[in-house]
């Protein structure tokens, strides 16, 4: 397959669109692989000597197929014939295409004949015959636009190459919002596109089309309508009112304020205060419920404060480095509210300074059990949850201790039923550990081994889980909490897992001393109530937990 690269834009190889041509390339590689030869050549039309036509018909009365004009044309028509499979590469200009890259279609006149012609599909009132035999040949156009649709758009281009081609007889990847694919804040959004744009070549290269569901993917918005227009009109840093150009740090401000996810407005209005420590700018961002607004008065009173150099604000931003391990490096500081820093991508839709520095990657944080795919099509995650750890135990010390045989019959129906009960999550090693040492201490006293070494032992075999968890790289608690805090990429969060390390052991060391106290309670005349008096202290701990669990991060955050 001979491939020809027409790259239309003036920006060359630096073009938006340019980056979507190159990922479709890729993808009709991998998509021909072992099945054909593929071999790509590329025009970059603005680095071409290419004067415009003169509407002389030269080309079809006095020398017919050469045009009178000496320069790169001729070479272009040569690479056209050549070509099996042409892409046109270009941005969208005023509903068309770049002056430059018309010049070159314009241009092409040499290749058809003066001769009148009725066309088949439809397309105008009349046309000229092909010079030479095009059959076969296929056409792509790739584009992208400064809209937030690319839809009704581009009625000028689909009508030129109707005209060129034929309608229906080229394939197209227009895609609004093209500016987005030059912002490092929003490569998690734009590196999906991109992905579909692959693998949108290699059904290209299978099929010789695009169809189903990856056209969908395609035809999809990058971002909402609101959500990019203001982005968009922030970028220009231009006060709406005064027409000034405003300070870098107050427009960065304002397009992350356009991130804002309304439909997470929580009954009251919020607000967050960027205080940019290395420029001494303060700037507030009020969260409410039909929007955001970027206050330059300081005129509310914060909720949450972010202290921190806008050089580091703008990396997070950007994904060069990891907003936790910044938070934890001190490299910045949150006062308030922490709620806010915790629920971060629940209140704000990808970039903008997220403080897990994930720029999005793994849709983290929506707390609803989804993974997002390409524009968000859904598909079902299963979670953890730990009350598959936690029933078999809870079953054995308190069946058990009240009687021995039935209380270990039944807690070896549990461990049977748990996983089935449970089947729509995820287990972790540490629910299978559970149900296998649960089962053994059953069958242990079926078999004669008495309930008060039994039910201590359960304890103690629960504690060293717990406890020999904190030195693993992801700590017991960590499993059954990520999803609390944006699935699994909170375990790259050392934030989180440093607070669940200290909770785990501390968990764990309760359950190591249990043991002790379990052996004597069992001797007394209260034996049969172990289960009930044990349960006192977990409670108090939960609670703990609770708090520690808010309390500890803002202390960190705090500095």
């Amino acid at each position: 397959m001979k491939i020809l690269v027409i790259n239309g834009s003036p920006k060359g190889k630096r073009s938006n669109t340019y980056r979507l041509t190159e990922s479709f390339l890729e993808g009709i590689k991998q998509g021909a692989l072992g099945t054909e030869e593929i071999s790509v050549e590329e025009i970059q039309v603005s680095g071409l000597d290419l004067k415009p036509c003169l509407g002389c018909f030269s080309c079809w009365n006095k020398t017919p197929g050469q045009c009178c004009i000496h320069d790169d044309m001729q070479q272009v028509i040569q690479k056209l014939l050549w070509a099996d499979v042409t892409i046109w590469s270009f941005p969208l200009y005023y509903y068309t295409v770049p002056g430059g890259l018309k010049n070159l279609i314009d241009r092409q006149l040499p290749m058809n004949l003066p001769f009148m012609t009725e066309r088949e599909d439809g397309v105008g009132s009349g046309s000229h015959p092909a010079r030479y035999d095009m059959s076969g040949k296929r056409t792509v156009l790739i584009s992208t636009c400064g809209f937030y649709s690319a839809e009704g758009n581009y009625d000028g281009v689909r009508s030129l190459f109707d005209h060129m081609c034929g309608k229906d007889r080229y394939t197209a990847i227009f895609c609004g919002q093209g500016e987005l694919f030059r912002v490092p804040e929003m490569s998690w959004r734009t590196d999906e596109y991109l992905s579909c744009v692959r693998e949108a070549g290699r059904e290209y290269a299978q099929s010789g089309g695009i169809a189903g569901e990856i056209r969908e993917k395609l035809d999809q918005l990058l971002m909402p309508k609101v959500t990019f227009e203001e982005m968009a009109d922030a970028s220009w840093g231009i006060n709406r009112e005064s027409g000034e150009r405003e300070k870098e740090a107050l427009i960065f401000t304002r397009q992350m304020a356009a991130l804002y996810r309304r439909e997470a407005y929580s009954g009251r209005d919020l607000v967050l205060e960027m205080y940019y420590t290395d420029l001494g700018e303060r700037y507030q961002i009020l969260l409410g419920k039909e929007g955001s607004r970027v206050l330059t008065d300081l005129a509310e009173k914060a909720d949450t404060t972010i202290e921190t150099p806008y050089t580091v604000w703008q990396s997070i931003a950007a994904g060069e480095i990891r907003g936790d391990e910044a938070l934890m490096k001190q490299m910045y500081k949150v006062k308030g509210d922490f709620g806010l820093m915790i629920n971060w991508d629940r209140y704000f839709d990808g970039a903008g300074g997220r403080p897990d520095g994930r720029n999005g990657k793994g849709q983290a944080g929506t707390g609803a059990g989804w993974d997002t795919g390409y524009g968000g099509i859904h598909v079902p995650r299963k979670e953890t949850n730990m009350n598959i750890l936690l029933i078999p135990w809870i079953v054995f010390w308190v069946a058990a201790a009240i009687d021995g045989y039935m209380g270990s019959l039944i807690s070896i129906g549990v461990c049977a039923l748990v996983p089935l009960v449970f089947y729509r999550h995820q287990k972790t090693v540490y629910d299978v550990v559970s149900g296998v040492c649960v089962t053994g201490l059953s069958v242990g006293v079926l078999a004669g081994v008495p309930v008060r070494t039994a039910v201590p032992l359960a304890y103690l075999i629960f504690g060293i889980m717990w406890t020999a968890s904190c030195c693993r790289k992801i700590p017991l608690t960590a499993h059954y909490s990520m999803y609390a805090y944006g699935g699994e990429g909170a375990l790259e969060n050392p934030l989180f897992i440093r607070t669940n390390r200290i909770l785990t052991l501390m968990w764990g060391i309760l359950y190591l001393f249990t043991p002790v106290w379990t052996w004597y309670i069992m001797g007394t005349g209260i034996g049969s109530l172990t289960g009930l008096v044990n349960s006192v202290l977990p409670a108090f701990m939960g609670i703990f937990t609770a708090w520690f669990q808010k309390w500890y991060p803002a202390r960190v955050a705090r500095g």
